[in-house]
């Protein structure tokens, strides 16, 4: 078995957290190829280094420059000098000081994180280093390219037994050799990359936690860990607000049929959440898991025969593309049509909306509804359970939250309700309390 192991910032956030990625990478032999992110923060009020990396390039004088710089540097010479490591840095940081001074690129400036770091760790586990740059390339709208990157990636990773190849970024894909980044959590890019193009078993990403949570722990006390979730579920969770994985990472390999095992640097025995693209693995529960997002509005347009006029949708969301605004929902009736859209970026349009509705369609009439908070409840079990949506209504409704939407997938793989934003919370409790905790109680099978 081959693997790639991705860190996340926490896990290289100093010398003790190295020390810990280098006893999981040399517990096992398999864990070839190593994709690291910047030291992340070492506590609640420290900076992380990708930070220090902004501020220093966009200090406005020399001394807040100075400054900053030699934070960085010293976050990487403490790393270095705990680690007792025989490697020096000085020669890098003369060439990234001079780039910065020149004002070579903000990707430039943030993608250093990830290049120091993975020097450091190539040094420190004896691993070849293999510069993201010369084998990862990226289009101008941060995307990866893989016509151009997977067949020099592949003939480079097939001439190594082990190599760390920093996270986050690679080239532009247009031959000028200039350093483009991923957006940020981009480093879960760079592992799929590299599993994809390294024919490896499995994809092991290593964070501060185990595994995906059925609710966010901060909304739901201690919530389960899911075991075993698919790449659709993962996708839907991720979209409403799950934010363990980047969910631009699965893209790479879904179709390669290479899982991915969540796992928690500082508790390597656990478990942790296997994401795969299918499984007969029987789910713990009904749902695998709930997320959700606040700060919707709704669009509720009314007009007599509106089923009957062809062209009335298509019109209506033409205004919506011609001022820049993407929609989340659609639930319509016979002579209503209610579209759901993120609230700031549509009070920025409002009225050219409005105007352009009115002038495109004649509606009866237009009605706006805001402070709207959007919980998607997902999960394989749903297709084969029945009632589940029923079970929704009464867990809400036995909170006295009034459901103002819901929208079920043709799938059957997930619901999505809206409600009050002032009842987000007290929701998603009320529907983790029904479908898990009253699970366990009778018994799910």
């Amino acid at each position: 078995m081959n693997k790639v192991v991705k860190f996340g910032g926490s896990s290289l956030a100093d010398a003790t957290q190295f020390k810990k990625v280098a006893n999981i990478i040399n517990s096992d032999k398999s864990r070839r190829f190593v994709v690291p992110s910047a030291p992340g923060k070492r506590f609640k009020e420290d900076t992380k280094v990708t930070d220090l990396l902004y501020q220093a390039y966009n200090a406005k004088d020399q001394d807040t420059f100075k400054k900053t710089f030699d934070l960085i540097k010293k976050r990487y010479q403490d790393i270095i000098d705990e680690l007792k490591l025989d490697c020096s840095l000085d020669k890098e940081f003369e060439v990234i000081e001079k780039a910065f001074t020149d004002k070579i690129g903000i990707d430039y400036a943030a993608s250093r994180g990830e290049y120091l770091n993975g020097i450091v760790l190539a040094n420190y586990l004896g691993f070849e280093f293999i510069d993201a740059s010369e084998v990862i390339f990226i289009d101008e709208n941060g995307n990866y390219d893989p016509e151009k990157t997977d067949p020099i990636l592949s003939k480079r990773l097939s001439t190594v037994k082990n190599c760390v190849i920093p996270g986050f970024y690679g080239s532009l894909n247009d031959d000028s050799n200039t350093i483009k980044t991923f957006s940020r959590g981009g480093s879960d890019i760079t592992g799929s990359i590299v599993a994809r193009n390294g024919h490896v078993d499995l994809y092991e990403n290593w964070t501060d936690v185990s595994g995906f949570l059925v609710a966010d722990p901060r909304i739901v006390k201690n919530p389960d860990t899911i075991a075993t979730i698919t790449y659709k579920e993962l996708r839907e969770l991720s979209y409403m607000g799950a934010s363990v994985l980047h969910e631009n990472s699965i893209f790479p390999i879904r179709n390669e049929g290479i899982p991915i095992q969540i796992k928690n640097t500082n508790r390597p025995e656990d478990e942790g959440t296997l994401i795969v693209e299918t499984t007969c693995h029987k789910p713990d529960h009904v749902i695998t898991g709930i997320a959700g997002r606040q700060g919707f509005a709704t669009i509720s347009i009314e007009k007599d025969m509106m089923n009957s006029e062809i062209g009335f949708g298509r019109r209506v969301l033409q205004v919506l593309e011609d001022n820049q605004l993407s929609f989340e929902h659609t639930p319509s009736g016979i002579d209503t049509m209610n579209i759901i859209v993120e609230a700031n970026s549509f009070i920025d349009h409002e009225q050219q909306i409005l105007a352009g509705i009115h002038r495109a369609v004649q509606p009866d009439s237009i009605e706006l509804e805001s402070d709207l908070a959007l919980i998607a409840i997902v999960g394989r079990g749903m297709k084969d359970g029945r009632g589940t949506a029923a079970k929704v209504f009464t867990a809400l409704a036995k909170e006295n939250i009034n459901i103002k939407m819901i929208d079920q997938g043709s799938s059957e793989l997930n619901i999505i309700v809206g409600v009050k934003n002032v009842h987000f919370k007290n929701a998603i409790r009320a529907i983790y309390h029904t479908f898990i905790d009253e699970e366990k109680k009778s018994g799910f099978n």
